[in-house]
């Protein structure tokens, strides 16, 4: 959705039966008209269900509009180039009017066309431009394509390939990012506030919101809504939204949820820009209610209006310049540098008492309910170019957008710390995550540079070292202190965090502030020191802010994180706060934790993060090879056969694993026992013979599998009581691989990040450990090297156990990244390959070989984050 001074620009598909809008859309063509017929009836869809309808010839051309309220005021369309030789290409051409040029709608109506095009196997677009339309050459130019231009006469002759190159992407996310930023943006800085359903009691929602927006002092009108007064807490009321004289920014909804209807209704009709619900009722009470919940955020959309909630706890920016405090919360943190989103109302409210309680300035607050618009994935957006926030909170129930979470979350974690809690709950489910879920989301965070926490006090310890001071450029921590039992605490604690401690620096009961000054300024000055842990904890009653101000101005110099275990304080204390414009705690303020224990376990994540930053970014590389083409119509063609899918055969596998350079180390399928020695004389010996069926695969005891068939009479016998065993007379008969480590590449469906890769060493004790790894796809190049590296059972890959010692050869494990890459590659190409198995891979000095592998497709579940974005 793009919204504009005029109202509310949405896409949609045109109809016949719009006379009005046909009217309008044919005044807004320029008198090349012939490029932009209109093609229908279509319904009205979103973008992505109109590419999928099975209306006749909607592959050769489709149409799409933009309109602006009831008026279309930009076009576009395609047209299949029925007789060209070579790839499928399309003639592409849209128009928008003079009035609303200059705001990128062509670029986005070329976005959709190219998804709908790249859908519908279309490679190419081509498009006849007039040498003198120097915007319209822009458009193409700057959306990322590499063109290759002719010209004849006054005729520019435009030809470019739609496969979303790096380029592309790059400007389809920087165009998304900014457009979100934006939306959000207005949500935090109105300019002007209806409370509708607002009521004299602070006890009520109505009530209690208002009273937090008048006493935090908004810059801007504020206007109650009340049909049965005249006035509310002294200012004066209004019956509906409609009769309120001036502009609405933003209305905070609290009337019950069988009132929305009409409320909505008003709010369009009044032009409000955003609406914060704080009325439940929705989609926690059950299908009626989700529907209901949906409607509204359709029409809310539809009108150009972003919507928090519902069962929101509201919003608040601490800018002085906006002052906005649109929450139900008691207690409002002071200003700060750090934006917080959650879902849970009830939580939200504590989580802000905690901010508050600890010193924890923010910079803005969102508390989205049941988030059935503005997610946190808006609000990453918009903090990603926020200048007034440097670390991100987050608190997460559902994922929403899984795939979209990480790709925003690893750009915006490179600049801007993210912390975040989740409750391991998808929308879906009543039941606590497994070990396996927690697994997932611990790998999937850690490659998203996102510091993960248990709980929300962890949240909070982290936040205060991230807030106020820099980050540390290694592991290596000294901790300083005067109690020896404490000290020894702080190391054991940091060692269990993976940093690296010496003997801390016992001051003794008996150190004056002195000791302290002179211990702390030799730690941050040191070049073997990376950040340091300070524990004051006096035995008698002493002069505490002589310790402070010791501690402040030995720390003073610092670039390096400074923490203590001051008096068992958490949080801010005045003492070791530096103060700002304002009186704002400002960077270089030192944070205390009530234990040593937590200060090196905050110390700890955030030096992992610290590194993750560091680490430069790597390139999704696609491995030489891969014949997409034949693989799409591999898969059209058995989705035809199983519409809901299915496992493929095994030989089906074979052919789709092969279409991507995934080689199965060959076999032949065999019926009786002359067949089975036939294909072991045309495999050459020795070979192993293989029952095949669910309950025979990958069997550790092997009673499936004979191995090193030397001699006919061998196989013969194999297959006998293989077929036997298994009741099944279909049997494998394989060439045998190079001995090598046993290894195990797998993707499947999570419930709240989608297709994940999984890698981890075969074999019975590591499945009953859970030594395998996940990473979102699709995988870098470093990602997929590191993923082979990082089970805990990795060492024997290179020839090692745990403790070092050597037990053989190094394994290439090259080989295995490029498998990894190649089955990434695959499953990002075919979002119908639901799951994949390569088990087991034979991982030696030589390569790796696979052995085996099990495909499943069908429908995609979701569309996560494929093509352009919704405009509506």
């Amino acid at each position: 959705m793009l919204a504009s001074d005029g109202g509310v620009v949405r896409l949609r598909p045109i109809t016949s039966d719009d006379a009005a809008a046909m009217e309008e859309f044919h005044s807004c063509l320029s008198d090349r008209t012939r490029y932009l017929r209109y093609f229908g009836p279509y319904p009205r869809m979103t973008p992505k269900d109109l590419y999928r309808t099975t209306h006749v010839d909607y592959h050769d051309r489709v149409g799409l509009a933009v309109e602006l309220g009831e008026v279309i005021i930009a076009v576009g369309r395609y047209e299949l180039l029925q007789d060209r030789e070579g790839p499928r290409a399309a003639e592409v051409a849209f128009v928008v009017a003079d009035a609303h040029q200059g705001r990128g709608l062509g670029s986005i109506l070329l976005e959709h066309l190219a998804g709908a095009a790249a859908e519908n196997d279309i490679d190419t677009f081509v498009a006849e431009v007039l040498a003198e339309n120097n915007t319209m050459v822009t458009v193409f130019r700057d959306a990322g394509y590499q063109m290759q231009r002719s010209r004849d006469g006054s005729v520019l002759h435009l030809e470019f390939a739609i496969d979303p190159t790096e380029a592309l992407l790059s400007v389809r996310d920087s165009r998304e990012r900014a457009s979100e930023a934006r939306s959000v943006g207005n949500l935090l800085h109105p300019k002007s506030i209806a409370v509708i359903g607002a009521t004299p009691s602070a006890g009520r929602v109505g009530g209690a919101v208002l009273a937090n927006l008048l006493s935090g002092v908004f810059q801007g009108p504020v206007f109650p809504v009340n049909p049965n007064r005249s006035s509310v807490r002294g200012v004066r009321a209004y019956g509906t939204v409609r009769d309120i004289p001036d502009e609405v920014d933003l209305a905070v909804v609290a009337v019950p949820s069988a009132e929305i209807s009409s409320v909505l209704d008003d709010c369009m009709a009044k032009g409000v820009k955003g609406l914060v619900v704080l009325t439940a009722g929705f989609s926690e009470t059950g299908p009626a209610g989700y529907a209901a919940e949906r409607e509204l955020v359709a029409a809310a959309r539809g009108h150009g209006m972003r919507v928090v909630g519902p069962s929101a706890l509201g919003i608040a920016n601490t800018d002085p310049a906006v002052s906005l405090n649109a929450t139900l919360a008691s207690v409002m943190p002071g200003r700060g540098r750090v934006g917080f989103f959650c879902q849970s109302g009830p939580l939200g409210a504590a989580i802000l008492g905690e901010a508050a309680a600890r010193r924890l300035g923010l910079s803005t607050f969102v508390s989205a309910g049941n988030r059935a618009d503005v997610s946190g994935n808006d609000l990453l957006q918009y903090w990603d170019s926020d200048p007034d926030t440097d670390v991100v909170l987050l608190y997460l129930e559902t994922f929403g957008n899984p795939r979209k979470f990480s790709r925003i979350a690893r750009r915006v974690a490179r600049a801007k710390p993210i912390v975040a809690v989740s409750s391991g709950r998808n929308a879906t489910r009543t039941t606590p995550p497994s070990s396996l879920e927690r697994s997932v989301e611990r790998d999937l965070f850690a490659q998203a540079g996102i510091v993960q926490v248990d709980t929300i006090s962890e949240l909070f310890d982290c936040a205060m070292l991230l807030a106020y001071q820099p980050l540390p450029a290694g592991p290596r921590l000294a901790v300083i202190g005067n109690s020896a039992a404490l000290g020894w605490l702080a190391v054991d604690a940091a060692r269990g965090a993976e940093l690296e401690v010496r003997d801390p620096v016992d001051l003794g009961p008996q150190a004056g502030p002195e000791d302290f000054h002179a211990a702390v300024a030799v730690a941050v000055a040191s070049d073997e020191v990376d950040a340091v842990i300070v524990i004051f904890a006096p035995p008698v009653p002493t002069a505490v802010p002589a310790y402070a101000e010791a501690i402040r101005s030995g720390a003073e110099s610092a670039a390096k994180p400074v923490l203590t275990t001051f008096v068992a304080d958490h949080g801010m204390p005045n003492l070791l706060a530096t103060r700002g414009t304002g009186g704002v705690v400002g960077n270089g303020s030192i944070p205390s934790y009530p234990d040593p224990e937590r200060a090196a376990r905050a110390l700890g994540r955030v030096q992992r993060y610290a590194q993750w930053r560091d680490t430069p970014v790597s390139a999704t590389r696609r491995p030489p090879g891969l014949d997409t083409e034949l693989a799409r119509n591999l898969v059209q063609q058995w989705m035809t056969r199983s519409p809901e899918g299915d496992w493929l055969g095994d030989l089906e596998a074979v052919r789709l694993l092969d279409c991507y350079g995934i080689g199965v180390v060959e076999f032949r399928e065999v019926r009786d026992a002359a067949g089975a020695v036939a294909a072991a004389a045309e495999l050459g010996y020795p070979v192993a013979a293989k029952a095949t069926g669910e309950l025979w695969r990958n069997r550790s005891d092997l009673n499936g599998v004979r191995l090193d068939l030397w001699r006919p009479s061998a196989v013969e016998r194999a297959y006998a009581d293989l077929a036997e065993v298994s009741g099944d007379e279909v049997v494998h008969i394989q060439r045998m691989a190079t001995k090598g480590v046993g290894c195990v590449l797998r993707v499947q469906d999570d419930p709240s990040f989608g297709s994940v890769i999984s890698f981890g060493l075969s074999g019975t004790i590591i499945d009953l450990l859970g030594d395998r790894v996940y990473r979102a796809l699709p995988l870098s190049e470093a990602e997929s090297i590191a993923l082979i590296d990082a089970p805990r059972a990795a060492p024997l890959l290179d020839g090692r156990t745990g403790s070092g010692r050597t037990i053989g050869e190094p394994v290439d494990k090259s080989a295995l990244s490029e498998l990894a890459q190649r089955i990434s590659a695959l499953c990002d190409d075919l979002p119908e390959v639901r799951e994949l198995a390569i088990e087991p891979i034979l991982a030696s000095p030589e390569g790796a070989a696979v052995l085996y592998g099990r495909v499943r497709i069908g429908p995609e579940p979701n569309h996560f984050d494929l093509g352009p974005r919704r405009l509506g």
